[in-house]
C-alpha cells in the first residue's frame, strides 16, 4: 500500500504536467508533445549517449521512416509483426467527395516499427571485408508501433518513440567480445544514473524463425559473454527466462531497480543470425569466400520516452542537476536587486548553467513554493545586501537551510553539479 501511494506521488504524467515537460492528447494517440523544458532533458540524454558511444568506434546513421512492404516481407516482420505496424497504401489519396479515399489496389508500405532492416541495407552498400568488422551502426531512430489505445500509458507505452538503437555486424569469433564490451558500457551508463540492475537471458519463444541449432548457438554466445564479464552472478540477478526472446533472436535484458523497488526492463542486446540470412548480408572472409555476419541488436535506454518517464519517477521529479531543464533560478527579494540578479544570471549562463531570473513583484516565499513545485534544483535569492556584498543565498531543493556564499563560490558549485557525470 505504501509503495502504491509513493508511486502515485511519483507518477510521471502528474509530475510532467507540474514541471511543464510534455503532454499527450487524443489528436495524436500515443505520441508525445515535448515542451521546451522536457525537450531539454531529451537533448541532454541524446548528447550523453553520443558521448558514451564516441569511444567505441560507433558510426551514427539515419534511415527512412517508410519502407515498401516487400522489404518487410523479406525481413519476416510482415508475417510475424504486421499487427503492430502502421501500413500505408503507396498511392495519392482521392480528394473528391465521391468515392473511397484509397482504391484498395495500391502496393503497401509501412512505417518502420524497428530500425534493423534498414541498417542491413546500409551494411549491404559496397563490398565488406572481414577486416571491416566489427561495423557498429547506431541511430537515434524514430519508430512507430500500432499499440492498442487501451495499452497506452504516458511515456511508458507509446506509439511513436525514439530508440538509442544500434546494430553491430561482426564475425563469429568477435561475438563474445562485442557482447562483453556492451555489458561493460551498459554498466557504466546505468551507474551514472544511480540505478542497480539485474541481467536476464530471454530464451527462444514458440513463435520464431530459424533452426534449433541456430538458437542453441545464439543463446550460448550471450550466456558466455555475461560469464566472461563476471555478471552471471546472484549479485547481478542473473536469470534465464524461457520463451521470452524475440521471434528472430535470444536477448540479454537489463532490469533496472528504481528508488521504490520497482523493476523496469530497459536495455537489451540480441544475437541474430536470421535477419542477415533473410536479407542476404555478407562479407568476404580471409579465405576469399562469402560469409554471413552476425548481427547484434543493442539498446541501453530502450527508448528515450520511456527512459525519461522512468527517470522522472525514480527521482520523483528531482532530477540530477545536469539533467534538470532549469538548473537555477535567480529570484529577487526587492526590485533594487534586479540589476544584480541579471548580472548573476549572466555569469551563471557563461559558466554553462541553465538559469532563469524571477524579478516579479511577489513575496519570496511565493517564489520559493512555485519553483519548488517545478523541481528547480537551486534557487539563488538576492536582495540589496547580497547586491552590495557580491553574495547569494542558495536554497537547494529538499533542504531546509539556505547557504550564504560569494557569487564566485556559487558559480563554481553550480557549474560542478551541472557537468554531466561522464565529463567530470
Amino acid at each position: 500500500l505504501l509503495r502504491l501511494e509513493e508511486a502515485a506521488k511519483r507518477d510521471h504524467r502528474k509530475l510532467g504536467q507540474e514541471m511543464d515537460l510534455f503532454h499527450l492528447q487524443a489528436e495524436a494517440h500515443g505520441s508525445v508533445f515535448w515542451h521546451p523544458k522536457g525537450y531539454v532533458i531529451y537533448r541532454a540524454l541524446e548528447d550523453y549517449m553520443r558521448r558514451a558511444l564516441s569511444t567505441g568506434d560507433h558510426k551514427e546513421v539515419k534511415t527512412p521512416q517508410v519502407m515498401d512492404a516487400r522489404q518487410w516481407e523479406k525481413s519476416g516482420h510482415w508475417g510475424k509483426y504486421r499487427e503492430n505496424m502502421f501500413v500505408i497504401p503507396d498511392e495519392v489519396p482521392n480528394i473528391d467527395d465521391d468515392g473511397p479515399v484509397i482504391s484498395g489496389e495500391a502496393d503497401w508500405m509501412a512505417l518502420k516499427p524497428m530500425n534493423c532492416p534498414a541498417h542491413i541495407l546500409i551494411f549491404k552498400q559496397g563490398i565488406k571485408s572481414y577486416r571491416d568488422l566489427p561495423l557498429r551502426l547506431v541511430e537515434n531512430g524514430c519508430c512507430h508501433r500500432n499499440e492498442p489505445h487501451g495499452a497506452l500509458h504516458g511515456l511508458m507505452r507509446v506509439r511513436q518513440f525514439t530508440q538509442d538503437d544500434g546494430h553491430l555486424f561482426c564475425r563469429e569469433d568477435q561475438i563474445v567480445g562485442e557482447v562483453r564490451a556492451f555489458c561493460e558500457l551498459a554498466d557504466r551508463v546505468y551507474k551514472h544514473f544511480g540505478f542497480t540492475y539485474a541481467i536476464k537471458l530471454a530464451l527462444r519463444p514458440d513463435n520464431r524463425i530459424g533452426t534449433e541449432e541456430q538458437w542453441d548457438i545464439a543463446e550460448a554466445e550471450l550466456r558466455d559473454a555475461v560469464v566472461a564479464a563476471g555478471l552471471a552472478t546472484e549479485e547481478y540477478g542473473w536469470e534465464e527466462l524461457p520463451g521470452e526472446g524475440a521471434f528472430y533472436a535470444p536477448k540479454l535484458e537489463w532490469h533496472l531497480t528504481d528508488a521504490i523497488g520497482r523493476t523496469w526492463q530497459v536495455g537489451t542486446i540480441q544475437s541474430d543470425r536470421m535477419l542477415p540470412e533473410r536479407l542476404d548480408a555478407n562479407y568476404i572472409g580471409e579465405d576469399g569466400e562469402k560469409h554471413r555476419p552476425v548481427m547484434l541488436h543493442r539498446a541501453i535506454f530502450g527508448s528515450y520516452e520511456r527512459f525519461i518517464g522512468i527517470l522522472i519517477e525514480h527521482f520523483a521529479g528531482k532530477l540530477p542537476v545536469w539533467l534538470a531543464p532549469v538548473q537555477a533560478v535567480v529570484a529577487t527579494i526587492v526590485s533594487d536587486a534586479d540589476g544584480y540578479a541579471a548580472e548573476v544570471a549572466a555569469k551563471l549562463k557563461d559558466a554553462g548553467v541553465r538559469v532563469e531570473t524571477d524579478l516579479r513583484n511577489e513575496k519570496i516565499n511565493y517564489k520559493v513554493r512555485e519553483h519548488s513545485l517545478a523541481k528547480v534544483p537551486h534557487l539563488l535569492v538576492v536582495g540589496k545586501r547580497e547586491a552590495d556584498e557580491g553574495t547569494v543565498a542558495i536554497r537547494t531543493l529538499g533542504e531546509e537551510r539556505q547557504k550564504f556564499v560569494s557569487l564566485d563560490e556559487a558559480i563554481a558549485l553550480l557549474k560542478a553539479e551541472a557537468t554531466p557525470p561522464d565529463l567530470r
